[in-house]
């Protein structure tokens, strides 16, 4: 059993917390459900204020669900479709601050009212993304996307 020392209250500290403790649990290991199923746990246990967090992984043209922590979740999501489709779709990072806004949103969770979808890169190639939903809206902001984004450039090689 791993145990981190994550209790900063500033999100660019959590997120290095966070990067530190990923760093450490993926290392070494080559599995990518592993590392996944890791690194969805901790965002799950130390980000406040989520309702789900977890992967969707590019399988042919379209995303399949990953690892994940919360609600039974939609399976599958076609790449242009959603906040998920859409990152995925474009490479770039999705902050939205009130899904039922979002032209296609797919409600997954009602509950869900924002949400911060981050692409992982590899060789130029969205694999995965890094789905955070929240039942609060506009709970991510720029600090989220940047300390999500890292993560999911620690990841890249990882998944």
């Amino acid at each position: 059993m791993y145990q981190f020392d994550i209790a900063a209250t500033a999100k660019p500290d959590l997120y290095r917390d966070l990067l530190s403790a990923l760093d450490a649990l993926t290392a070494d290991e080559p599995d990518a459900v592993a590392n996944m199923a890791n690194a969805a746990a901790l965002l799950w246990e130390y980000l406040p204020d989520l309702n789900w967090a977890g992967f969707y992984r590019v399988i042919g043209s379209e995303l399949v669900l990953g690892p994940f922590q919360g609600k039974a979740a939609c399976i599958r999501i076609a790449i242009g479709k959603g906040v998920c489709g859409t990152a995925a779709a474009t490479g770039d990072t999705q902050v939205v601050d009130d899904v039922h806004a979002f032209p296609g949103h797919i409600a997954c969770d009602a509950a869900s009212r924002s949400e911060l979808v981050v692409p992982v890169v590899r060789g130029g190639a969205t694999i995965a993304v890094i789905d955070l939903d929240s039942p609060s809206p506009a709970r991510f902001d720029g600090e989220d996307a940047a300390g999500v984004e890292a993560i999911a450039r620690l990841l890249s090689d990882r998944i």
